[in-house]
């Protein structure tokens, strides 16, 4: 595989007009504005969310060095550590959104303090298990990146930059291992692919769409079934492929590029199969018990951790598969009802921005 180096002019490429298709864009927070000023249930749910933002305020950024998740069992003061620190990707996501909202300069200023912060003190190692936890904080930054002063966005562009960069250069992006085909390798395309559509680099933008491609070929087959759920005997792991795949499709999609939920691999793999591949195990037609075969000592050394769910034998629960629903039904619609059921039709607030992202795809303006 060719490998790519970074350069000064294309790691810091202006976007001043290129709109937002990681977070929400203008008509879509203006749509969000006016369901919020005039939908009861929005409005409860915004308070809550106001509230938290708010709270925000007060808090102090808490950034990590390295972010260390992969392959560390619950409970080790790494991980814990890390887990710790992530808390500071909702808060920044929160602050951003919220200036979005209210047009409040205070929300602004705490955003980038806390970008700011991460931006000096993480260094990107070229893990996507471990980098795959910044989308929160890449939203943030997408929602905001017109209005924050120069010095700030150079030093928080460098840490993006660097961290896609640092994935597509990985040693574990190597032809020949595992990593470089399994679920690893499509949070390094999301990742990659999320930071290029935020900073508008085009060579981020088409390294992930040729590699996703080449993923989808590789890694999904025509049956539905996937390589992880093969290696792993989980579906906890069949999601957790699919679930960055399809938010990469999702932000190509909204960048009006080709349809990769669709999309089939010269093997008749896709997406939508994969997808829809699970549906029977989510409407109860079928049941499957969760790694009794895996071929991987980790999901062995969690369930001998004690770690909830890694047990051999554990039933799937439909409620796992919530985060690929939530993003497969962006582009299959007749999935709302399974997801509304699974989901006991509770409303939340990410489910609104979820929404309104749906909603305008398939806007009769679009």
């Amino acid at each position: 595989m060719r490998k790519f180096v970074v350069t000064a002019a294309l790691a810091l490429l202006s976007f001043s007009s290129f709109s937002q298709l990681v977070s929400l864009n203008n008509d879509e927070i203006k749509k969000l504005k006016t369901q919020i000023k005039n939908d009861g249930e929005t409005q409860k749910l915004y308070l809550g969310f106001e509230k938290s933002a708010l709270n925000y305020l007060t808090a102090q950024p808490n950034p990590i060095d390295t972010i260390r998740t992969e392959g560390l069992l619950k409970g080790n003061p790494k991980k814990e550590k890390t887990r710790l620190a992530l808390a500071d990707m909702n808060k920044m996501f929160a602050l951003a959104l919220q200036y979005r909202i209210t047009s409040d300069q205070k929300y602004l200023n705490k955003c980038v303090e806390f970008l700011g912060a991460w931006a000096k003190i993480n260094k990107p190692n070229g893990d996507p298990i471990d980098d795959t936890n910044l989308d929160k904080a890449i939203e943030a930054y997408d929602l905001i990146k017109k209005d924050i002063p120069a010095t700030d966005k150079k030093q928080i562009e460098q840490w993006l930059t660097e961290t896609a960069w640092a994935e597509i250069n990985s040693k574990r992006m190597k032809a020949g291992r595992a990593t470089a085909i399994n679920n690893w390798n499509a949070h390094r395309l999301k990742e990659v692919g999320e930071i290029g559509y935020t900073l508008n680099n085009q060579d981020l933008i088409r390294w992930a769409i040729d590699n996703l491609k080449s993923h989808i070929n590789i890694n999904l087959y025509p049956d539905g079934t996937s390589l992880d759920f093969k290696e792993r005997d989980a579906m906890h792991y069949h999601i957790y492929d699919l679930e960055p795949m399809l938010k990469l499709a999702i932000m190509i999609d909204r960048a009006k590029g080709a349809n990769f939920y669709t999309y089939e691999s010269p093997k008749g793999s896709s997406i939508k199969k994969s997808v829809e591949w699970l549906i029977p195990y989510l409407n109860g037609e079928k049941q499957h018990e969760e790694y009794v075969n895996t071929t991987v000592k980790f999901d062995r050394d969690r369930a001998r951790n004690n770690e909830p769910g890694f047990a051999p034998g554990t039933m799937f629960k439909p409620d796992l598969a919530l985060p690929v629903l939530k993003l497969s039904v962006y582009f299959d619609r007749t999935q709302a009802d399974l997801l509304k059921k699974i989901n006991n039709n509770e409303a939340t607030w990410q489910m609104v921005l979820d929404e309104i992202q749906r909603d305008s795809k398939y806007s009769p303006n679009k």
